[in-house]
Order: C-alpha cells, then structure tokens, then sequence
C-alpha cells in the first residue's frame, strides 16, 4: 500500500524539527494540516492584476 504525502509530511517535519510525536495525536495534526492546506490553495488561486502592488510596511 502506498503511504499518503501528507503523513509523510508530517514524519519529515516531526524528524526534521526532533519533536516527538505521540501517534495518538496524528489524527488531529492532519487535520489541521488539511484545513490550512486548503485555505492557502484559495489564496493561492485568488487572482491579482499584474499591476498589483505590495502593501506598505509600517513599523512602530
């Protein structure tokens, strides 16, 4: 069976930044992994005119 990108992912990460992960909190990373994954794509698709400039940056 093949293995899922995302849970692959998910053990890159976890191996790459030395967290421990218990298994039983797989579930829940996935899904958050899922909800963001989704919401970037609709950025990500949104259309801007090529004229589009950045915003300005303010600091305090």
């Amino acid at each position: 069976m093949a293995s899922d990108p995302l849970d692959d992912y998910i053990d890159a990460v976890g191996k790459a930044m030395a967290l421990p992960m218990d298994e039983s909190w797989r579930p829940a990373v996935r899904a958050n992994l899922q909800v963001s994954l989704r919401l970037a794509k609709l950025v990500d698709e949104f259309p801007l005119p090529d004229e589009t400039e950045s915003a300005s940056v303010f600091s305090a």
